[in-house]
């Protein structure tokens, strides 16, 4: 990492191309106001040591240039009238955050910076807000150095565990021992399968960049989507319910919070469409008017790298890590399942079987490779308008990342929330699903011109994780423990 200039990698250089110019916003809420003097003095001796965060971009965008920081450019902490403010803590986080969307980053100095709120929210007593570019690295990049400057809240003198993440046993895992001829035929059939579903992915994405577009709706946005400004709205749920509905399902988080989303967006759809009474003005949503044979997609990111989950820093930062530090992500298209269900496990049900289709196809790594040609042979704007072109014809973008497994503080703040978010991609919807320690944050970022009240999506994924406990419940799913916690969770 001595050397004075590296090259960006391809997304990368998909991400600050003209016309898909990303940033990242990450709000993280603390139990305690901020000491700005704490953060400066922490960037002032820390920041040089990070090549991303101490280099700037070169004038043809292929190349990091080392350089020379001034931390008090970067750190901003605007005086704020608290009294005026009162209880609107939450809306002026909100504007705050959405202004920012309109202001570009300076691209004469490192694509970072900071911005500290003492302001009081609903679930904070501060707020700091780390605005970076997206060419700078992923959501695990950015994880792994959150864990890295801060310690546990209940060990002040202990790094953050790292979490450990698994693998889900495949049907060949328990038919190891099986035999010879019986294992052939498994590795056999999952390798045929991994071919097929990887060829139909193609062909789909070939005919999403060619003509393939998702059905207008109440939640799909235009072309001129990625240049409007963004609204943000966030919900903290639980996520020992997340977990509790996992194990009655036999499924994934994942899989639940696709569930979960797939529930919400179908309710959001059909209320968008409600029709007022003629008998008192009142208004009466229709049964179901979401029309047949929908088409609603996601362009899913997908971490690459060979390892899962969050990684240490220091081995983010070699040089020949299998856990690189960077963008090492691409999307998955993946149709969403958008209907008024009876049962809201159908939902779930059929978040799985197409997270299952997906976890047996190579479309991510594939598609990383065919930009990855294309932008060296024919430069990375034809790249990023390829990968433009894609998420033009979807209707939103999902993101989870794994947070830290227990709370940390740093400098003595702890933490209540971490919550990302990103903005300048063409959806008008983008959904950011972030854990951290016994929450699971579910983040909301719009275009305001197609979708003007974030919150009421928030409201719709609350509901629709709560109708599922409730199912479960009626069904008899989930025994008397499990009950008693989601009962003391409901009333917290």
């Amino acid at each position: 990492m001595n050397e004075e200039e590296e090259p960006l990698s391809p997304m990368a250089r998909i991400f600050q191309s003209s016309g898909t110019d990303y940033c990242t916003v990450i709000t993280i809420g603390f139990k305690t106001k901020i000491n700005p003097d704490v953060i400066l003095d922490d960037l002032k001796q820390n920041v040089s040591k990070h090549p991303r965060l101490s280099s700037k971009l070169a004038d043809d965008g292929a190349r990091w240039i080392k350089t020379e920081v001034n931390v008090e450019d970067h750190v901003f902490v605007p005086d704020i009238d608290t009294g005026e403010i009162g209880d609107k803590g939450d809306r002026f986080v909100e504007d705050y955050i959405s202004r920012l969307t309109t202001l570009p980053l300076d691209r004469s100095r490192p694509l970072w910076d900071i911005h500290i709120l003492n302001v009081k929210t609903s679930d904070a007593e501060a707020v700091g807000i780390i605005r970076s570019h997206h060419s700078l690295g992923d959501g695990m990049s950015r994880m792994s150095l959150i864990m890295a400057c801060t310690h546990k809240t209940s060990d002040p003198e202990a790094l953050p565990t790292i979490p450990i993440l698994r693998r889900r046993e495949n049907v060949s895992d328990g038919i190891r021992d099986t035999g010879w001829f019986l294992s052939s035929m498994v590795a056999i059939y999952a390798t045929t399968r991994l071919i097929w579903n990887t060829i139909i992915d193609l062909l789909l994405l070939l005919a999403t960049v060619l003509f393939l577009k998702d059905t207008e709706t109440s939640l799909k946005g235009g072309a001129e989507a990625d240049r409007n400004y963004r609204r943000f709205s966030h919900r903290i749920v639980s996520l020992d319910d997340i977990r509790i509905i996992k194990d009655a399902m036999d499924m994934t988080i994942n899989d639940v919070l696709l569930g979960v989303t797939q529930a919400a967006l179908s309710r959001y759809i059909n209320g968008a469409h409600d029709k007022t009474s003629e008998h008192g003005g009142t208004s009466t949503p229709l049964l179901n008017n979401i029309p047949c044979n929908i088409r609603v997609r996601a362009g899913v990111l997908v971490n690459l790298r060979s390892k899962f989950g969050i990684q240490p820093l220091a081995d983010m930062m070699e040089k020949d890590s299998k856990c690189r530090w960077g963008n090492h992500i691409n999307i998955v298209v993946l149709p969403l399942s958008i209907g008024l269900e009876t049962d809201p496990l159908v939902y779930l049900s059929k978040a799985k079987s197409t997270m299952d289709q997906k976890k047996n196809s190579l479309h991510a790594p594939v598609l990383y490779s065919i930009l990855s040609f294309i932008i060296s042979v024919f430069g990375a704007k034809i790249g990023a308008a390829l990968f433009k072109r894609v998420l033009l014809s979807t209707t939103a973008c999902i993101s989870n990342v794994n947070g830290p497994t227990e709370e940390i503080s740093f400098h003595g703040h702890p933490i209540a929330y971490i919550i990302p978010s990103v903005y300048g991609h063409p959806q008008a919807l983008m959904i950011h699903l972030q854990s951290y320690a016994d929450k699971m944050a579910i983040s909301i970022a719009v275009d305001p011109t197609i979708i003007p009240d974030p919150h009421k999506l928030c409201d719709e994924m609350e509901e629709s994780l709560k109708s599922m406990k409730i199912a479960l419940v009626e069904k008899g799913l989930l025994n008397d423990e499990q009950v008693s916690v989601r009962v003391n969770n409901m009333c917290n």
